[in-house]
Order: C-alpha cells, then structure tokens, then sequence
C-alpha cells in the first residue's frame, strides 16, 4: 500500500526535524514544499508531502500513519 502525509508546522527548527524524522522512517518527499502566511497566528507556515510504500499491509482509515 503507498500511504500520503501532508507535514506542517511553523517556520523554524521544528518542521525541519519534522520532515527529516519522517525521512528517516522511510518516507520520501513527494512534490515541492509549500510556504505560506497564516492570518490567524501572525506566522509563516511550512508544508511538504511525503509518500511511503508499505509492503504486506493493507489500508485502514484507523491507522495512524505516523507510526507506519
């Protein structure tokens, strides 16, 4: 099964080690990040897709998809 995630979180150190905690699980990064103000907060935000081939498993809307 390929399983999506959409990370985000502000700009700073954070979403970095986000994104590379994820790398590190074996997820890949799938299209360019994405940068933008949030009006709410006052505060830029980051976003960035990454994708993951899981073999021998199935889809299930009740898994977590952080800890696949």
């Amino acid at each position: 099964m390929k399983l999506y995630r959409f990370l985000t979180g502000p700009d700073d150190a954070s979403f970095c080690h986000k994104v590379t905690a994820a790398l590190n699980k074996g997820w890949s990064l799938e299209g360019s990040p994405t940068y933008s103000f949030n009006a709410a907060t006052g505060a830029m935000q980051c976003g960035q897709a990454v994708v993951k081939q899981v073999e021998g498993k199935e889809y299930d809307p009740e898994m977590k998809l952080s800890e696949q």
